[in-house]
């Protein structure tokens, strides 16, 4: 079946996994919606970027309002945008709380919510929540609690959408990242970073973007927090 027609929003599509993903779609022909603070006009006719902080409500209500005005449509929603502050618990600043809640809870809350209002016009939808694997398995020396947090709550979130909206053809799962080579990570720390992991490296970006690519085509999976992340949330 041809893709052709599918709308996919993608948040935090600037850079890293973000980008990934944008390319990935792009390759099976979806139009693309991308937003982050820093992200340019593309040439590309069949991409709409919205340049913004999706923790802002008035950002989430500008990126679907220009989708639909552009595309007509929604068909999946990935809330690919979060913030990572590892510090210890105690160092942790309001600032650092109130940065990373708005982020990674607002900017999932508020555009998820007008996403799914339009899912629900058309009798179908995705929503695809990128969390991390560190909020089944916290590692010694990765200070995370704020990512888990926060992040532990979008996997909640995951189950509890996919079951209020099963009836109504909308689908909610979760992709759960180990630790992925992305421009946040230097080379110099790749290989630490991969001990962390039973496969004993890292993960590459288009390792989450196909997930999420199957993810979107796996129309029998909902509420599913599917881990991609070298066995990490297995043991150690």
């Amino acid at each position: 079946m041809s893709n052709s027609k599918k709308v996919i929003v993608i948040t935090g599509a600037s850079q890293g996994l973000g980008a990934g993903m944008v390319k990935a779609f792009r390759d099976l022909d979806y139009k693309v919606v991308a937003t982050s603070r820093s992200i340019k006009p593309s040439t590309d006719p069949d991409i709409l970027t919205v340049a913004g902080d999706i923790g802002d409500p008035a950002v989430a209500q500008q990126v679907i309002r220009e989708a639909i005005a552009r595309f007509g449509r929604i068909d999946t929603l990935v809330n690919n945008a979060g913030i990572f502050v590892a510090k210890p618990f105690t160092a942790y600043t309001p600032e650092d709380y109130a940065a990373v809640l708005s982020v990674n809870l607002n900017g999932f809350f508020y555009i998820t919510q007008l996403a799914i209002t339009e899912m629900e016009k058309q009798g179908k939808g995705h929503v695809v929540n990128i969390t991390t694997s560190l909020t089944d398995h916290a590692i010694d020396g990765v200070p995370s609690v704020l990512a888990s947090l926060t992040k532990g709550g979008l996997n909640s979130a995951t189950k509890s959408l996919a079951i209020e909206y099963a009836k109504r053809g909308i689908r909610v799962n979760a992709v759960s990242p180990g630790i992925i080579k992305t421009p946040m990570h230097g080379e110099e720390t790749h290989a630490a970073l991969g001990s962390l992991h039973p496969v004993g490296h890292m993960g590459e970006i288009s390792d989450i973007a196909q997930a999420v690519v199957y993810l979107d085509n796996a129309n029998f999976v909902t509420g599913e927090i599917l881990h991609v992340d070298g066995g990490q949330s297995a043991g150690h």
